[in-house]
């Protein structure tokens, strides 16, 4: 297997198969244990009824980090886990995983200490604005916690400086300064566990878009979503890491429940150039007047916003609503008074589930972002145990799936023989260490491509250490940067539909690469795009089109993304001349 042949398949190929272990739902704690699991060489199939990761696991915040908030309700084992698991994946992957300096603005002395001793104790305090003494005692603890395997300063409090008295309201006299950690791709990560664990076990497989239709005996029935066909495997485990869907997918496996809940965090991403310079690299971290906490950061050339936090019963049906954009818009006027603020600014939005272990709590950010694993026992037409992941988060991906996985071989009577603590994720590996190695590193891939050190550099930064195998091979294809979108090129998405297991336009535009989450999908990208997947993947031009169609109302419905709108009845119109020569391969 080369180091870039990723081991995806469709659900004909598993027909008969035997695994030890299926796992249910493969976004990040999912795709975790398939990683634990196959390095101690268990065969393992994970599926999912979508696409990998698009479920909660492509809409974070895109922060890695320890829960300073959940300190307040006495969580200080989750914030130990959490902010060490941070560490760690500043370590591990550090392409993809990079420090944040975050400063939390800070406008009276006292405030919030009742407020915090009454969260504490379980009780529900009137809302007022945390204080100099409140956030110093909490960063204190925090930075304690935080200490194993930490590589980033402890934190520090200061008066305003003066760059940033024209950034926060004029009532704003101190500000505490702490550094936690961002993620630049989620979904690549998740991409490049699986590539791991099946580098590790050869005989591990993952198949997207294949929805689990039952359990009885040992058996578990699959359905292709694309051809609609029915295959079956045989297992000796299943593990369910279906996240908001637990309860749902337990049922359909004959589990127990119901175990969580949801709420919903939508995000705004915003052109806005102003904010992001005056942030300076910084991520703002601050309480709205509601209490909710929130944050602004400069995510690449974008500005994330996030997020609110709102129960929801069905996860399959949830948009970021014109209210919570106008909310969030509100907060940023709110924080930075001397900046102004529009929908005009927005070019992407999400939203995902928050899968929350059920709770009494009153108000959702007072239900506990911790995790466990939960075990059912086969029953009287399921011969075979489940393995359920209850909760976590995206920072604590790797401890969860670790617990899951003791739980598995305890089942399964095997040994753990490895750890993933301090192991390397895909192009983590043997990652240039400072700015000399990367210039050496540079110097290597454009000697050994011919390409131009600017394109050697972004595919640095999107995919570490494998940038240099990839680099040759888009060498050899011709490397030439998109019209409409030139931050790719057309050999850099045609291996992205080859061997990343794309099915759907939608995976590569919104999960493969950053294009959509920046703002870069225009209509004009959009038909060259699907031209070049059209080809890499043998669409005809009714599949092409169809593909375009669906992308661009996902794009525009879901996403807030500004394309061209369809007439009444009518599908969307773009440039069909750039369509067709794309779908011919000469775009």
């Amino acid at each position: 297997m080369s180091a870039w042949q990723l081991p995806f398949v469709r659900p004909a190929s598993l027909a008969g198969r035997h695994f030890s272990t299926v796992i249910v739902g493969a976004g990040i704690n999912g795709v975790g244990v398939f990683r634990d699991l196959s390095l101690q060489r268990v065969d393992c199939l994970i599926v999912d009824k979508g696409d990998f990761g698009a479920g909660a696991s492509s809409a974070p915040s895109r922060m890695i980090h320890g829960g300073l908030r959940y300190l307040e309700n006495g969580s200080f084992s989750l914030v130990a886990e959490a902010t060490r698991e941070r560490n760690l994946l500043l370590r591990n992957a550090p392409h993809l995983v990079r420090p944040l300096k975050t400063v939390v603005p800070l406008a009276n002395f006292f405030g919030g200490l009742m407020s915090s001793a009454l969260k504490f104790f379980g009780r529900t305090p009137p809302q007022r604005t945390r204080g100099l003494l409140a956030v110093a005692l909490g960063l204190r603890l925090y930075d304690l916690l935080g200490r194993r395997q930490r590589v980033m300063p402890g934190h520090r409090i200061s008066r305003v400086p003066s760059a940033d008295r024209g950034l926060f309201r004029a009532a704003i006299r101190w500000t505490a300064t702490f550094f936690d950690a961002w993620i630049s791709h989620p979904e690549w990560l998740i991409l490049e566990l699986i590539g791991d664990a099946c580098r590790d076990q050869p005989r591990s497989a993952a198949a997207n878009y294949c929805r689990v239709m039952g359990c009885a005996g040992n058996i578990l029935t699959l359905r292709d979503e694309i051809s609609g066909m029915l295959v079956r495997v045989t297992a000796d485990t299943v593990v369910n890491a279906t996240g908001a869907w637990l309860d749902r997918s337990a049922a359909v496996l004959g589990g127990a429940g119901p175990r969580v809940m949801g709420t919903k965090g939508s995000h705004l991403v915003l052109d806005h150039p102003a904010l992001r310079d005056a942030l300076d690299g910084r991520m703002a971290y601050f309480e709205a007047v509601d209490g909710r906490v929130c944050i602004v950061y400069p995510f690449l050339d974008r500005v994330l916003v996030g997020s609110t936090d709102i129960p929801v019963e069905d996860p399959d049906q949830i948009v970021t609503e014109p209210a919570e954009v106008d909310y969030l818009i509100d907060v940023l006027r709110e924080v930075f008074p001397n900046m102004a603020f529009g929908r005009g600014d927005v070019v992407y939005t999400y939203v995902g589930v928050r899968p929350l272990a059920r709770s009494d709590a009153d108000k959702p950010g007072q239900i506990s972002r911790d995790h466990s694993v939960v075990v059912d026992p086969p029953n009287a037409t399921r011969d075979i145990a489940i393995v359920g992941l209850v909760g976590g988060k995206w920072t604590t991906f790797r401890s969860l799936a670790e617990e899951a996985t003791n739980q598995v071989l305890q089942l399964l009577g095997r040994s753990r023989t490895a750890s993933t603590e301090l192991l390397p994720i895909g192009g983590g590996a043997e990652l240039p260490a400072d700015a000399a190695a990367t210039e050496r590193f540079a110097d290597k891939m454009t000697a050994a491509s011919g390409m131009g050190r600017a394109r050697a550099l972004a595919l640095l930064g999107r995919y570490g250490s494998k940038a240099l195998p990839l680099a040759q091979r888009l060498a050899a294809s011709g490397d030439v940067p998109l019209q409409h979108a030139p931050d790719y090129s057309a050999a850099e998405l045609s291996y992205l539909c080859l061997e990343t297991g794309v099915v759907h336009l939608d995976d590569l535009v919104v999960r493969r690469t950053l294009l959509a989450i920046r703002g870069l999908v225009t209509d004009a990208a959009l038909s060259e795009i699907a031209g070049v997947a059209a080809e890499a993947l043998g669409w005809d031009a009714v599949r092409a089109h169809n593909e375009l169609c669906a992308c661009a109302t996902a794009l525009r419905d879901r996403h807030g993304v500004r394309l061209q709108p369809a007439a009444a009845g009518e599908e969307p119109s773009f440039n069909a001349s750039l369509m067709a020569s794309s779908v011919l391969g000469q775009a």
